[in-house]
């Protein structure tokens, strides 16, 4: 639960970054985290405490969110960064 919260809690920090390290730090952070929910979640399964089956939707987004939040973190590196601009919706 908590490494699951807080992929959303520093990515909510990233789109309020100060410069592009800043911006970089917290997306590679909340893919850290992503990454521990994945090993979570490959350990709930392989000790059956919860049914294998139950978790498949779930691991396949969260699998889907490192390869999302890698990208992004890639893309950052690579281009530029607006601050401004970051996390606009519109």
């Amino acid at each position: 639960m908590k490494s699951g919260t807080s992929i959303g809690a520093n990515m909510e920090e990233a789109t309020a970054a100060q410069s592009k390290a800043d911006f970089i730090s917290k997306v590679q952070i909340s893919l850290k985290e992503a990454r521990e929910t994945n090993y979570w979640l490959r350990l709930l399964s392989a000790a059956e405490i919860i049914d294998s089956s139950k978790l498949t939707e779930i691991t396949n987004e969260s699998d889907e969110l490192c390869r999302i939040l890698g990208s992004i973190v890639v893309s950052a590196k690579n281009n530029g960064f607006a601050a401004g601009r970051i996390g606009d919706r519109g």
